[in-house]
Order: structure tokens, then C-alpha cells, then sequence
């Protein structure tokens, strides 16, 4: 077995900004570590996975060597990135790499998307597909979404005894089915000549177009439309649905929300990242992540849903919650921080109020899903979480509400609703 994780590169991730200026979007940290650790460590569970890939066209990058070194340590796994030339799609990358992926006879292997936070049942899936007796076929991972949200995602019509997918649509225009694809997926070696009958087609349709500029390319072929919609129907593709959580990590509002689901998930999992009330530390409500070398005042109060990372100061009587603290952050005392990500090396002076607006999915609904909002409504911000990028300062007593700060700003006033350039 093997796995391979799309990481995108960065073209993509605009939702993600100003975080993911400073770190690929992947290594961004989501309850305490980066957010495709989590997909890492859930494949290096599996018994029988003996490599990782990691796969996408961000450039050689410093931060990205460091942490698959230290991610290989921890995990005692083999764990490689391989880099994309351009965009090459979901499917492109894996037909591109498709030596690399199956050197070593790797009989089946996982497919990640890098942006979803998950409770990763892959032991579930490679079980499941030996159930159905189908040494050949492919698993889609799908979860339940409510009736609206379902068109944001790609749509899954299955055989309700056998979990055959009958029919698929990617972002229908109007409603199809309430399972939703995960971006999960196991294949076997079989799913290359699918992709290759995609890309003959593509070349044929190229050469017959020849005034296109020559700016499309064969190899850009995405998984979900061009291979899993002809797959359909067609007794290869089975849905194996979860009803463990599962979200997207588009925007960074959703980063706050996907580190509250790890967060619950830790009690389970990794009970030692998550701190304790003690004698003489700061006041824990709920679940926080607390890196052992950050700094807290014994009267502050943190949580639920926190997570501070190395080398913050967190000063006397500071209030957090619902908020992620990146390293080297500092809150001077009494402030206060709600629904907002603080920047790398931020400074937020005393008395200061730093405040969003959550875009968590409906709590009354089991089924719904984190909506991607768009940054503008009606010429008008949508009111959000509040993002410091990297090294602001904010000075003390003022107010900064819903708004967006770019890095290295120094602000002298309050502001509410905007994007500070």
C-alpha cells in the first residue's frame, strides 16, 4: 500500500490569504501542528502503507524539507514530495508520477486532498472494499450533507444495497444527492488506465483545436469530472460513507473550525496535547492546544477551542477563545481574542478587543457543512474571523472587529469591517 497527498501549490490558497504568504497552505497549523500532518499520521496507522508522496508544484521549499525530514523521524515511514512542473489537476499529478506511485508493486494506494480535515478512515475503506469481493474496484470516501450545501461539492448517487455509484456530478446546478465526495479516495493500479483513456482523449481533442492557444495542456485531467463522472455506473466505483467529521479547509475561517473538530478528536487520540487546569497555569475552558514553550499568564483564561503555538506571550488576564495564536505572538494583559487568527510575531497592545464573526455550519443541523463564504456581499465584507498576517502591531485599547490585516501593518486606530492593506 501506499498514499499519496495533493498539496496543491500556489496559485491556489487565495482564500487562504495573508496566512499563506508566510507558510504553504498545507504546513499552516491546525490544532497544533501542520494541517497535513494529521492526513500523515493517519496513513502511517495503516498497517502496510510503506511510502508517502506528497505531490504538487510548490517550488523546493525550505519549510516543506524541514518538516517531511521531521514528519519521516516521527513517523518511521518513507515520506517523499514530488513536484508537479505546472497545475497538473487531481488526476494529471497521479497519471504524471504514476512510476513513482506504483515502483515497489504497490498493490492499492490512498488519495488525499491536503485541504480537508477528516477523521481519515482509511482501516474502514480498504475493509470495505474487500467485503464487496471487488479486487479491482475504487472507494470514493462520502459523508452526508444537508440538501442546499450538498451542490457545493461533488454529488454521489449510489445502489443503496451494494454502494455502487451509479451516478456522479461534480457541483450540480441542481440537487442530485445528499452524499457529498470527501476528496478520499483508494485505488488500485487499474485507475491509470482510466486517467490514460482521459488523457488520449484530451491530446485528440487538442489537435483537432489547434487555435487554442496552446495554453490547455493533455495532462491537466481532473479526477472528480473527467474520470469519476465516466466511472459512474459502470460496477468500478464504490461510496463508502463515515459519519465521523469531516470538513473542508478553504478559507481560514475554516481553519478555526477544522482545529475544534481535531481538538475533540485529541480527547480520543492524543490526550497529551490537550491542557490541564494546574495549580499556579492559566484557566482552561474546553479543549486547548498549549505549545510547551509558550509563555501564560496564571490568570488568563483560554478555551474552548485554542490553540497557542511556540514561543507566544500571553500576558495577565487575557481572555482567548475560538482563536489560533501562531508562534512568536505576543497578547499583552487584558486583552481580548475571539474567532481570530494572530499572525506569526503579532502584537496586540493591553486592553486591546480582537474580534470575528465565526462562520461555523448551522449547530442544529447534523449534516451541515462549513459554507466557503465569499470575502464580498453587496459591495459590502462579509463579516468573518479576524486575521492578523504576520507581524502586526496593534496598539493598545482599540478595537479591531471582522476585519482582515495584511502583514507587517502597524495600526494606530480601531477598525471594523475592512481589509487593511
Amino acid at each position: 500500500l501506499k498514499a499519496v497527498i495533493l498539496i496543491g501549490g500556489p496559485q491556489k490558497g487565495t482564500r487562504f490569504r495573508p496566512l499563506s504568504f508566510e507558510v504553504p497552505k498545507p504546513l499552516f497549523p491546525v490544532a497544533g501542528v501542520p494541517m497535513v500532518q494529521h492526513h500523515i499520521e493517519a496513513c502511517a496507522k495503516v498497517p502496510g502503507v510503506k511510502e508517502i508522496l506528497l505531490m504538487g508544484f510548490y517550488q523546493p521549499h525550505e519549510a516543506l524539507s524541514r518538516f517531511l525530514v521531521s514528519a519521516q523521524q516521527e513517523f518511521k515511514i518513507p515520506i517523499r514530495y514530488l513536484q508537479e512542473y505546472a497545475a497538473l489537476g487531481t488526476g494529471g499529478g497521479i497519471y504524471h508520477f504514476r512510476d513513482q506511485i506504483l515502483s515497489g508493486g504497490a498493490e492499492a494506494f490512498f488519495v488525499l486532498n491536503a485541504d480537508v480535515c477528516s477523521e481519515f478512515p482509511l482501516q474502514e475503506m480498504l475493509e470495505f472494499r474487500q467485503q464487496h469481493g471487488d479486487a479491482q474496484g475504487f472507494v470514493i470516501l462520502g459523508t452526508t450533507a444537508n440538501r442546499t450545501q450538498a451542490l457545493n461539492y461533488g454529488c454521489i448517487v449510489a445502489n443503496t444495497d451494494t454502494q455502487e455509484v451509479q451516478h456522479y456530478v461534480e457541483k450540480p446546478s441542481t440537487f442530485v444527492s445528499e452524499i457529498i465526495n470527501c476528496g478520499i479516495y483508494l485505488f488500485t493500479p487499474a485507475i491509470f488506465q482510466h486517467i490514460g483513456e482521459v488523457f488520449q482523449r484530451n491530446q485528440q481533442e487538442l489537435v483537432l483545436e489547434e487555435s487554442s492557444n496552446g495554453w490547455q495542456r493533455a495532462e491537466v485531467i481532473r479526477l472528480e469530472q473527467d474520470v469519476f463522472t465516466a466511472l459512474a455506473g459502470s460496477g468500478k466505483l464504490y461510496v463508502y460513507k463515515t459519519d465521523g467529521f469531516w470538513s473542508q479547509i478553504k478559507s481560514a475561517g475554516s481553519a478555526i473550525y477544522a482545529s475544534r473538530l481535531y481538538l475533540n478528536q485529541y480527547s480520543k487520540s492524543h490526550p497529551e496535547r490537550l491542557a490541564q487546569n494546574k495549580p499556579g497555569g492559566p484557566i482552561i475552558r474546553g479543549n486547548v492546544y498549549i505549545h510547551p514553550t509558550a509563555s501564560i499568564d496564571s490568570t488568563a483564561v483560554l478555551g474552548p477551542n485554542v490553540s497557542i503555538g511556540e514561543g507566544v506571550t500571553v500576558g495577565a488576564g487575557v481572555r482567548v477563545r475560538e482563536s489560533i495564536v501562531l508562534h512568536g505572538a505576543s497578547l499583552h494583559d487584558h486583552t481580548c481574542v475571539l474567532n481570530t487568527i494572530v499572525g506569526w510575531d503579532s502584537t496586540i497592545g493591553r486592553w486591546a478587543r480582537v474580534e470575528g464573526t465565526p462562520s461555523d455550519p448551522n449547530p442544529n443541523d447534523p449534516y451541515a457543512k462549513i459554507d466557503s463564504e465569499t470575502l464580498f456581499r453587496d459591495g459590502r465584507l462579509t463579516p468573518s474571523i479576524t486575521i492578523l498576517g504576520c507581524s502586526v502591531t496593534i496598539p493598545a485599547e482599540v478595537v479591531i472587529l471582522n476585519s482582515i490585516v495584511l502583514p507587517h501593518k502597524e495600526l494606530s486606530r480601531s477598525y471594523k469591517n475592512q481589509i487593511i492593506l
